[in-house]
């Protein structure tokens, strides 16, 4: 299936989501995980779509995704990179398109090394909480716990300098 640059983007713009997941992770040095990932959901007669825009993306995995719907799924940093660029050059032309930029920037800092520190980290989720949905309970618990304990890092340096 050979897929044009337009036609993705009037596909992306309807099917697709740019998402942003934060998880625990105390092996990590900012004792959490950003997960970003670039997703089009679709029924298993429309399955074709999906392999389609894998090989257009020459990235990502086709897997079930709840009953009778597959999904292409991108985590892959270089990968994203790469979608990144795509629709940068290639605009979206509805809301989605707003969040991809958020999206977008956030990949790019990640390759920076961003996200593992825990001020970038911070700066990510901010940004990752105006994207999508609004309701992000678990992400504003995220950002709670990481600003409580750089406070409490700062007033402890503070407690140590001479007086």
């Amino acid at each position: 299936m050979t897929l044009s640059p337009d036609w993705v983007v009037g596909f992306v713009d309807g099917e697709g989501c740019f998402y942003i997941g934060i998880n625990e992770h105390p092996e990590m040095t900012a004792g959490y995980q950003v997960l970003p990932e670039f997703r089009v959901v679709q029924h298993e007669r429309d399955i074709q779509v999906l392999y389609g825009l894998k090989e257009f993306f020459k990235c990502g995995v086709v897997r079930k995704n709840h009953e009778s719907r597959y999904e292409l799924r991108i985590r892959k940093l270089d990968c994203l990179l790469a979608v990144a660029d795509f629709f940068e050059e290639h605009s979206l032309k509805t809301k989605k398109n707003v969040d991809f930029k958020k999206f977008a920037r956030i990949v790019r800092w990640m390759n920076e090394g961003k996200h593992l520190q825990t001020e970038g980290l911070i700066e990510i989720i901010e940004l990752a909480m105006q994207m999508n949905r609004e309701d992000k309970i678990k992400a504003k618990e995220i950002l709670q716990r990481l600003k409580l304990g750089r406070d409490k890092d700062k007033v402890h340096v503070m407690d140590e300098s001479p007086r």
